[in-house]
């Protein structure tokens, strides 16, 4: 009875951990290159009460063990790197990745972050900036008198000054892919940290092999499925609410236990 009140607190404490996260998925439903969480478990060791090796009284081998399990335990946060839709904006610089990849981000500190979030704006000096303020890599900067700005499939920059006739080229976008995406550890702000997991980001151009295309104008919202995490939530509520009764139940024999001195 000992047993099944930890291992029912176990399961309690595993849905809690699940329900988090789903709030968390739904509170981004809107957020621009959000990626959904999934919370994966394990069960945990067993209690082998006896072996299937063991022999009957007539010298029989059983064919089964006696087994009681302890529960089981989260042992990851699994996260889903699905195409999110892809809504028009009409802002110049905002770009949507339609297929793999990551935009980089320089850190102040040099190091590089990756995101799927392409809300672009340019800070006073003309550099190409995400919505905190950090540089996009490889770094663009736009010129002083800066018309209209055309960023083809392939990430080049075009802009075309006053009292030109030409466009000119500025730079071009660089994506990064990983052999295990959802390996990237999230710090917040749509930026993606490289861990052992990811493995080492591979580096290239839109529209080649293995990598997306920029889409110009558009911005990818949230692969979060607002009907399926509703039902996750609804099974979630009810396997912590039954882990609960079995916490109850548990406890009920256990009151029948030290009533029987009496």
């Amino acid at each position: 009875m000992l047993r099944s009140l930890r291992t029912a607190a176990l399961g309690m404490t595993a849905q809690q951990l699940n329900v988090d996260t789903i709030a968390h998925n739904l509170a981004n439903v809107n957020t621009t290159g959000y990626k959904k969480s999934t919370v994966e478990f394990q069960d945990l060791l067993y209690d082998n009460i006896e072996s299937g090796d063991a022999s009957n009284q007539d010298g029989l081998e059983k064919p089964g063990e006696i087994q009681v399990g302890l529960g089981n335990k989260p042992i990851s946060t699994f996260k889903s790197f699905s195409q999110g839709n892809i809504t028009e904006t009409g802002n110049s610089l905002d770009i949507a990745i339609n297929g793999k990849g990551f935009f980089q981000i320089t850190q102040p500190d040099g190091s590089f972050v990756y995101t799927r979030d392409g809300a672009f704006r340019v800070n006073s000096q003309g550099n190409i900036v995400n919505a905190a303020g950090l540089r996009v890599y490889p770094e663009i900067s736009l010129p002083e008198g800066v018309t209209s700005i055309k960023i083809n499939q392939d990430g080049v920059l075009s802009v075309l000054i006053d009292g030109q006739v030409e466009p000119e080229e500025m730079g071009q976008f660089e994506l990064a892919t990983f052999m295990n995406p959802a390996g990237l550890k999230a710090i917040g702000g749509n930026l993606f940290e490289q861990t052992d997991a990811s493995g080492e980001p591979t580096y290239g151009s839109p529209g080649e092999q293995g990598f997306g295309l920029c889409v110009q104008g558009y911005l990818e919202k949230s692969n979060v499925d607002v009907v399926e995490e509703m039902v996750n939530l609804i099974v979630s509520q009810r396997s912590y609410e039954i882990n609960s009764k079995a916490v109850k139940t548990a406890d009920e024999l256990l009151q029948m236990t030290n009533g029987l001195k009496r």
